[in-house]
């Protein structure tokens, strides 16, 4: 009998999603989280996003939801997934290093009180830990997403969410489903916020 890799892959995935929502830490990290980005936005600050692969649609996919919304009518908020720009992404890559590609764009971009998340399944990916140590010094606020093999990334991170799994459609899904989770949180603070004035 052939395994059935599709029900595998779903209790793989309810697994550590079902990790994720029983740990403290996590969630009470992902509240921190929301909080800093929150008032990032508040202030008229961005939020930039970075990633590789899989991960850079997941940059793309959150930055959609802060600029367009979420669930809830609401002014529009700045955020940047530095994933998009082709001709940034080649140029930089051909003149310098695949590794200057996003670290290139924050010192760019990037200003004090700004945001940046970079998302890394294995913690390890050469260019969203040189950009996390160029944001660190330019004063931006710096928040990782990675899997469980990922804790040293925490060098480079005043945050870092890490998925309870090493596996890395798994990681992605529950980077994706925080991510929801912390849009919801910062619409439901700054538009309760907005009604109080």
């Amino acid at each position: 009998m052939s395994q059935d890799l599709i029900s595998a892959h779903f209790q793989s995935s309810v697994a550590g999603l079902t990790r994720a929502v029983q740990s403290p830490e996590l969630l009470a990290t992902l509240h921190t989280i929301a909080s800093d980005i929150a008032a990032a936005l508040k202030s008229g600050k961005k939020l930039l996003l970075i990633g590789n692969g899989g991960s850079a649609a997941d940059a793309q996919h959150i930055a959609a939801e802060i600029v367009g919304r979420y669930k809830r009518e609401r002014p529009a908020w700045a955020a940047i997934a530095l994933t998009t720009d082709t001709s940034a992404l080649t140029a930089i890559s051909n003149d310098y290093s695949y590794e200057e590609v996003f670290a290139r764009q924050v010192q760019g971009l990037g200003q004090p009180g700004d945001v940046l998340l970079g998302l890394t399944t294995s913690g390890k990916s050469p260019n969203i830990l040189a950009a996390l140590k160029v944001a660190r010094a330019k004063g931006l606020t710096t928040v990782g997403f990675t899997g469980a093999k990922g804790e040293s990334m925490r060098a480079f991170c005043d945050h870092v969410l890490i998925a309870p799994t090493e596996d890395t459609p798994v990681i992605q899904q529950i980077h994706l489903m925080s991510a929801h989770g912390i849009c919801d949180q910062i619409e439901h603070v700054l538009t309760t916020e907005a009604t109080k004035v």
